[in-house]
């Protein structure tokens, strides 16, 4: 008999000086379906990258002696390693996320979450970039809607001609809401493009919402950081969102419930 070998998800590399983390997770990885190297430094993984080796995704922690993170990521740019990278950090403060989307990393996950967050993450960047390679035609790969340019190639979003440095789960909310200008979409369908169709939240439908509205008041800051008129994200008190015009009624409702969405964000996801 000939033994069947199913081929893996995708090729990943994991950069984590932590060693039981970096033992747990590449177990967990491999019994999800992925091939995993792991490098206990940012070192060896360099040394790795330019020996040729070839991997799908960088997953990449933030705090590791000698070279950190963002130092390991800012090289492998500069000797043209164009690999997507997800940092893994314990570090949640927003400017380590933003200069980690500034360095050229596709999302920035904090290892107090769950697998199948960042699992959900993996793929999402791993299909897309399948799938860009198999694109040919050069129109579908930029999407334009007003002021806002999503560039779909490479999961980036300008504004104004500005960047705005969104992670690869924000990017995918807005795109799903302007590739779908002036229609309401629901709390529900925005929640399941972040966690996966059926994922339950903690606190049932207040969660959730909580949740989305975490995610909607982020992304609002972030365009609002570039332009302060920014008004396009309206939304549809107890359904959901839209991307409007700029002259609806972007944030009526929605922002004045913020605390509870930022208190409730951990308990929801």
């Amino acid at each position: 008999m000939t033994a069947v070998t199913n081929a893996p998800l995708g090729r990943v590399a994991l950069v984590d000086d932590d060693d039981l983390f970096r033992e747990s997770l590449s177990l967990n990885l491999s019994d999800e379906g992925y091939e995993v190297v792991t490098f206990d430094r940012g070192e060896p993984a360099l040394d790795f990258f330019a020996k040729g080796g070839q991997v799908d995704i960088v997953l990449l922690d933030w705090r590791m002696p000698e070279l950190d993170g963002i130092g390991v990521l800012r090289q492998m740019r500069s000797r043209g390693v164009d690999l997507p990278v997800i940092f893994l950090t314990v570090l949640s403060d927003q400017i380590y996320e933003e200069a980690a989307l500034s360095g050229g990393a596709l999302d920035f996950v904090e290892k107090s979450r769950s697998l199948p967050i960042l699992i959900k993450r993996m793929k999402l960047i791993i299909d897309g970039v399948k799938g860009g390679t198999e694109e040919t035609e050069a129109p579908q790969s930029v999407h334009r809607l007003g002021d806002l340019e999503l560039r779909l190639d490479n999961s980036r979003a300008l504004w104004q001609g500005k960047r705005i440095d969104l992670t690869l789960t924000e990017f995918n909310i807005v795109k799903l809401m302007a590739t779908r200008p002036e229609e309401d979409v629901s709390y529900r369908e925005i929640y399941d493009l972040v966690h996966g169709k059926g994922f339950m939240a903690g606190y049932g439908p207040s969660g959730y919402r909580a949740n989305v509205r975490a995610f909607i008041k982020r992304i609002r800051q972030k365009f609002r950081a570039v332009d302060a008129a920014f008004d396009c994200i309206e939304n549809y008190p107890g359904f959901g969102y839209r991307w409007g015009d700029g002259t609806g009624n972007a944030g009526r409702g929605d922002e004045g419930e913020g605390g509870l969405a930022d208190g409730a964000q951990a308990a929801a996801e």
